[in-house]
């Protein structure tokens, strides 16, 4: 049994924790620009992502190698729970997360694979804050759907005049539809993984150990957010307006994938684990916004 007994006395840690296309990268940007150290080396700008993902590139490798190691997808869009972190890799986490220690009084980092991992996250860190990025079914699938089309469209759009026009024209929109119903349901399974995972860590935490949000609370009121995590937690940060670093062109528009997922069932666990986290949303008095 690999042993997990080393505990690091957080100094001000912060886990951002949240599904992938949860908003994650956003909410990170904005904690970066109020003065929150997230990490050495941050991984760039992608599909999906023109500003940047904001995620630490040493968890995010180390997740990776985790996940490789267990023969599973790196990228980590997979509904498995309880999976092995080798003790090579285990003992790699518990040494970034005590030079981080060593260098910063306050730090967090970002990467939608932690929730993968959060168990072990609590035994390694057991004062830690969560700043949980919860994002609706449709909306995250949605998204998740439109960035992975993106690759199909540029193979076609690279095609010869012709083919272009057809594929525009005659194409595209019955390829999306193919597309939508070929992973529109296991997008689901995944979100309602990676969600079950953060509901279970909740349920272990003390209330004042944890802030649910999405970004549309951020939009609406960042200061009162901005004022729990410098009041509440002790954050030493400075103020920076959400709404310089939020671009609306870049958040889809969701679309209802009901149509598209052959397994009914799995709407209605969704719904039902989306309403049990929204009560775990400080008071709407406090905190309003829909998820």
């Amino acid at each position: 049994m690999i042993n997990t007994t080393v505990k690091f006395t957080p100094r001000q840690t912060l886990i951002i924790a949240g599904m992938h296309r949860s908003g994650t990268s956003l909410v990170t940007n904005w904690l970066s620009r109020c003065g929150l150290q997230i990490g050495e080396r941050l991984c760039g700008s992608g599909t999906g992502n023109v500003d940047g993902h904001f995620e630490d590139m040493e968890f995010l490798k180390l997740h990776e190698e985790i996940l490789d190691r267990n023969s599973l997808e790196t990228s980590g869009l997979i509904d498995k729970k309880d999976i092995e972190i080798p003790l090579y890799q285990l003992e790699k986490l518990k040494a970034v997360i005590g030079i981080k220690q060593q260098l910063y009084e306050q730090w967090a980092w970002k990467d939608p694979r932690t929730c993968l991992f959060l168990d072990t996250y609590a035994k390694l860190l057991p004062g830690a804050r969560y700043l949980v990025i919860l994002r609706n079914y449709q909306s995250v699938v949605t998204s998740l759907l439109r960035r992975d089309f993106v690759y199909v469209d540029k193979k076609y759009m690279a095609r010869k005049y012709i083919q272009r026009l057809v594929w525009v024209h005659f194409r595209r929109a019955r390829r999306l539809k193919a597309f939508y119903h070929d992973h529109a349901e296991n997008y689901l399974k995944v979100w309602i993984s990676y969600n079950e995972a953060i509901l279970n860590s909740l349920k272990k935490l003390q209330p004042d150990d944890y802030l649910v949000i999405n970004y549309s609370q951020l939009l609406e009121n960042d200061s009162e957010v901005f004022s729990f995590l410098t009041d509440k937690w002790k954050f030493s940060l400075n103020y920076f307006d959400f709404k310089d670093v939020y671009k609306q062109e870049l958040m889809n528009k969701a679309d209802d994938i009901s149509d598209f997922v052959a397994d009914k069932t799995l709407l209605i666990k969704a719904t039902y684990l989306l309403k049990r986290l929204g009560s775990y949303m400080r008071g709407s008095e406090s905190f309003p916004g829909k998820v």
